[in-house]
């Protein structure tokens, strides 16, 4: 009875009444009528519900399509869908929306179509290269400023030919205060049923300082404009960008046991896949053994380092894009729970089954070098910079001070015929 008459208040509210969605639209066409860049139709926009999203497309697409405007919705459940009037799966919509990042003219050499406004939930907030894209609306503000950041990712992101770019933040009407404590008061509830079922830790509840943090970055989004990675604390906003891999760390440890018997030098061999960043190369996890564990040197894993270098030995992503490689890993390894034996029978023969790596080997001493090398370019630029120097630290000095932990061979995958 009562959730009927919550259904019956409502059911005069609809579209026209939404000043939200209103806003919407005109923001749109304020941005069509005065582009950032030259030509650029481009509109990302995100929400964290799906039902929230499908809303959004249903109510502006058609009239964004009677503009000359195409549309696409992408929730990660089930197809796209676009005002393109055809079946186009995930990657088919991000590339026509993205058609220059996402190299169209290679994987869709026949479509010349374009999608000028992507819908779309968090489930592409990371891993995504879409910088042809200048201008990013966050429909609904995600309560961990991480996600934000992530979003705007997918249009900051190096390789844009824009000149400008814009992120504009919906704000929730109640106070961020009240915004934050709400969902304290769902993390407490939750902390008190596990308690009285099964004692076991919450995995939500992080640390006690964790939504204090997070709502004086939320704060500053809010109210300043700021680099991303300026924050009073001391502590880079991105830090909390690792808590995804974290949990999947302690997920897999849960299930499958503590890693510290592991035998180090371990490879995995994965396919080559250009539209998720993955060219032919490999992916090097190392540990440096004689460093101070205090001395991070740009790198948040420190002692520990990724390095990615494509077969020719340049370098893809350094040591300092820890983010940038872990989505590089997880994108290659996704549902995977075999071996990919089409690219595996490749380097089994390429190596002779491990008992020639001299390739490897001649890959990891140039992974090495390459991470001296920022290291004493960051050094440099510490002398020119406020605050502490590091070229007067420890320093890295060649390859006896790394050992190798495992290496992620990505291999290109056999051509058919």
């Amino acid at each position: 009875m009562v959730i009927e008459q919550l259904l019956a208040s409502i059911s005069a509210i609809n579209a026209e009444h939404d000043s939200k969605l209103s806003a919407m639209r005109d923001l749109i066409a304020g941005k069509f009528q005065r582009p950032l860049n030259p030509g650029n139709r481009k509109v990302l926009i995100f929400s964290a519900f799906a039902d929230t999203a499908e809303y959004l497309y249903r109510e502006l697409a058609p009239a964004l399509k009677d503009r000359g405007y195409e549309s696409a919705l992408v929730t990660g459940q089930g197809n796209p869908s676009t005002t393109l009037g055809k079946g186009y799966g995930f990657q088919q919509a991000l590339t026509l929306f993205s058609p220059k990042s996402k190299q169209r003219h290679l994987v869709m050499p026949r479509e010349s179509s374009e999608i000028d406004v992507l819908i779309a939930t968090d489930c592409i907030s990371e891993g995504q290269n879409l910088q042809d894209c200048d201008f990013l609306v966050n429909y609904d503000i995600h309560w961990n400023p991480v996600r934000i950041i992530q979003r705007f990712g997918r249009i900051d992101r190096i390789g844009s030919t824009n000149e400008r770019i814009q992120l504009v933040n919906f704000w929730p009407d109640i106070s961020l205060d009240e915004y934050i404590n709400l969902k304290e008061r769902v993390e407490n509830r939750m902390v008190i049923a596990d308690l009285a079922a099964t004692a076991d830790d919450n995995v939500l509840t992080q640390e006690a300082s964790d939504a204090a943090f997070r709502k004086e970055q939320l704060r500053k989004l809010q109210d300043e404009v700021i680099e991303l990675e300026d924050v009073r604390t001391g502590v880079s906003i991105t830090d909390l960008g690792l808590n995804d891999f974290r949990m999947d760390l302690l997920g897999y440890i849960k299930e499958h046991g503590e890693l510290a018997g592991t035998p180090k030098g371990l490879h995995a061999v994965v396919p080559a896949d250009r539209a998720q960043g993955l060219k032919p190369g490999a992916l090097f996890v190392l540990r440096n053994i004689n460093a101070d564990e205090n001395l991070n040197r740009g790198n948040r894993l420190h002692p520990h380092y990724l390095v990615y270098l494509d077969d020719e030995g340049q370098v893809i992503a350094d040591h300092t894009e820890v983010k940038h490689l872990l989505d590089l890993i997880r994108a290659g390894c996704r549902n995977r729970n075999e071996p990919a034996w089409e690219v595996c029978r490749i380097f089994n023969a390429a190596t002779r089954d491990g008992a020639e790596m001299g390739k490897y080997s001649e890959l990891l001493t140039e992974a090495i070098r390459s991470m001296i090398d920022v290291a004493e370019e960051r050094d440099v630029d510490s002398l020119f910079t406020p605050g502490r120097t590091t070229a007067l630290a420890q320093t890295i000095a060649g390859l006896d001070d790394f050992e190798l932990i495992a290496f992620l061979a990505i291999v290109e995958r056999p051509v058919d015929g």
